[in-house]
């Protein structure tokens, strides 16, 4: 069964549970992936829950897709940038 995308942008998510949703949503993520952004810089905003790490899922959003790379129409494009 497929993680659930949230709906809500203020969501709460896990480190774990961050990862699987923007996996689910088109933004294939590992939860090392989330915990080594965190720990070298680069990764979404977080916060603490105790000693737990919580993401908001809009955070989380904005964070992948600026990821993204500008719209391309070949390969090419990618080599010339």
């Amino acid at each position: 069964m497929a993680f659930p995308v949230p709906i809500d942008p203020d969501a709460h998510l896990t480190r774990r549970d961050a990862a699987a949703a923007l996996s689910a949503a088109g933004y294939p993520t590992a939860t090392a992936t989330l915990a080594t952004r965190a720990s070298r810089g680069g990764g979404p905003v977080y916060r603490r829950y105790g000693s737990r790490v919580v993401y908001r899922w809009g955070d989380l959003l904005d964070w992948a897709e600026r990821r993204l790379s500008a719209p391309m129409r070949s390969t090419s494009e990618a080599d010339a940038a």
